[in-house]
């Protein structure tokens, strides 16, 4: 499961003692070089359209010039590609490569593609696969509806906890102190990206509270305008989530019975993977969150 990892402290760099070693000063200056790199490679990632240095160092906050060095430095290992007509920056190949091989042996992938492929067939729409990253749950997998109508989400893609039904799915899983944690941490008011969207923290605990009572979550139309998604999560060993499944249907097509034609198969799905993870020793306790 991805996590978010806390940096060293940077200012201890101007307050280390005189006996400090040249090595735990350049470890110090290498983490915030990755950091940036890492940041920028992130908003390159999560922006629709490509987006030119300049564009980048408005996003990111860095100076043009840090952001000029970093890019040269990515576009060298072949982790970003620039546009020698436009300029403008989109993943690189070698970056590419790493994330498909990473995403091909994921044992979590590995143990609930079938079901989800299975879940996809019998109810006919778009099918994610979601894990926590941070503050967020990102899309490990995504199988399309066989509709002519595709959705622009992607694999990679961060989204919110409160808005979609993946997330509230996975928070009304947790313990509740574990849920208190993470909904301390998301900002108040929450972002509203549809007239529909939870915009306080009291509601979304009342949200959670009915998902808890019924076992499977509900975004409509929150996280995008036309948009509806049924959720569930996948549970781990000691009964912690690992992830959540959300089947997602337009609203003009969405199917008069919900609870049979998706919100079934969904849980079915997800008691199947949950089992399978039980019998995979790769899974431990630590994964959970």
């Amino acid at each position: 499961m991805s996590t978010q990892k806390t940096l060293p402290n940077l200012d201890f760099a101007m307050q280390r003692s005189p006996t400090a070693t040249p090595s735990a000063s350049s470890q110090i200056a290498g983490t915030a070089a990755f950091s940036k790199f890492v940041h920028l490679l992130q908003l390159i990632s999560d922006t629709a359209e490509p987006l030119t240095i300049a564009e980048l160092s408005k996003l990111s906050g860095y100076p043009r010039p840090t952001v000029h060095r970093t890019v040269a430095a990515l576009v060298a290992e072949r982790l970003l590609e620039e546009s020698p007509r436009t300029g403008r920056l989109v993943l690189g190949p070698r970056l590419i490569q790493l994330a498909s091989r990473s995403w091909e042996r994921s044992e979590l992938r590995l143990a609930a593609i079938e079901d989800i492929k299975k879940l996809r067939d019998i109810t006919g729409e778009t099918i994610h696969l979601a894990v926590l990253n941070g503050q967020h749950m990102v899309y490990i997998e995504k199988l399309e509806s066989p509709s002519a109508v595709r959705m622009t989400s992607r694999i990679g893609t961060n989204v919110s906890l409160h808005s979609t039904a993946v997330g509230k799915a996975y928070l009304a899983a947790l313990e509740e102190s574990a849920c208190e944690k993470l909904l301390k941490a998301q900002p108040d008011p929450l972002p509203c990206y549809t007239p529909r969207t939870i915009a306080t923290l009291p509601d979304l605990r009342h949200q959670l509270a009915d998902i808890r009572s019924r076992g499977w979550s509900i975004d409509d139309e929150e996280q995008e305008p036309g948009i509806c998604c049924f959720g569930a999560a996948i549970i781990g060993h000691q009964g912690h989530p690992l992830a959540a499944i959300s089947v997602s249907t337009l609203r003009f097509r969405q199917k008069e019975e919900p609870l049979q034609s998706y919100v079934q198969p969904l849980l079915e799905a997800c008691k199947a993977i949950s089992r399978r993870i039980s019998e995979t020793p790769a899974f431990s306790d630590a994964d959970a969150f």
